[in-house]
């Protein structure tokens, strides 16, 4: 079933190479607590409005903020902020019958507004930390109630590290590979494959050269799960894969639009979240 979004403008490479430098150099102050403060660095994100007296009744994309520690990985947790968590959740409210807010959240673990956001969105964890302090405090999320998305990370030194992080926070427990006949990937679109979305410039590269990893160690995707005692999803990561890329430049090459976004990159992010919000 296809999407069908509409494509906004196109975008130079080198234009997108000289955004995306300026972004990961952290141009974010500690402030900053919307997606919608921050500045488009794509072709621009979409506006919308909820019903008056339902705007605290939606869905709210919320980012993770953490600092970096770990010794692989390249970004950080701002890469493809603000307009991947905007485009997603414009098309989730579009695709589903979820209402969801405009405006996005960006939070650190340890926030006392943290469990009124159900989940939360860890990009490029490759190089990511967690203190004692935020070890606790993710694990009292997660169990409570909580759910977390890791996205865009790549090869086997990035994935040691977030299985590294994820085994203090929930000791004793395990990663399991999810397959494709689990309800995640029937609930709102048919997923049949656990498809690589590329970088933007290696994606429209791909159309001659049929390159999508990164990396040697990363071509093959993997959707990883945690499940707690009642057999509920606490987290899902998508290795070797940057579906925030997917969402973010949906709008600058149709080639990497019709191929990666369309067909990959929404329809496991809206699948994510509907079979999360309903389960």
């Amino acid at each position: 079933m296809p999407l069908g979004l509409v494509l906004v403008t196109t975008l130079a490479l080198a234009q997108r190479r000289g955004y995306r430098g300026w972004f990961e150099s952290g141009h974010i102050g500690d402030s900053t607590r919307t997606a919608r403060e921050v500045e488009s660095h794509s072709t621009g994100t979409p506006t919308w409005t909820n019903a008056p007296g339902f705007e605290g009744d939606v869905f709210t994309f919320a980012r993770l903020r953490y600092d970096r520690g770990g010794q692989w990985g390249r970004g950080g947790w701002s890469t493809d902020l603000p307009d991947s968590d905007l485009n997603l959740s414009f098309r989730l409210q579009q695709m589903t019958s979820l209402k969801v807010d405009p405006d996005g959240r960006i939070l650190r673990v340890t926030d006392p507004d943290v469990p009124n956001y159900p989940f939360l969105y860890a990009v490029e964890p490759g190089g990511f930390s967690l203190d004692e302090a935020e070890v606790v405090a993710l694990r009292e999320y997660l169990l409570h109630g909580g759910f977390l998305m890791f996205d865009d990370f790549w090869g086997d030194n990035e994935w040691e590290n977030v299985e590294e992080v994820m085994a203090r926070v929930l000791p004793g427990r395990s990663w399991v590979e999810l397959p494709l006949d689990h309800p995640l990937y029937h609930c709102v679109f048919q997923i049949r494959s656990k498809g690589q979305v590329p970088n933007v410039g290696l994606g429209v590269q791909s159309q001659w050269d049929g390159v999508t990893a990164e990396r040697p160690d990363a071509e093959e995707v993997h959707h990883r799960a945690w499940f707690d005692d009642r057999g509920r999803m606490v987290a899902f990561a998508a290795h070797n894969t940057d579906n925030g890329d997917g969402w973010e430049r949906e709008g600058e090459n149709d080639f990497y639009f019709r191929t990666f976004s369309e067909k990959i990159a929404y329809p496991l992010g809206i699948n994510l979240i509907f079979y999360v919000m309903t389960h």
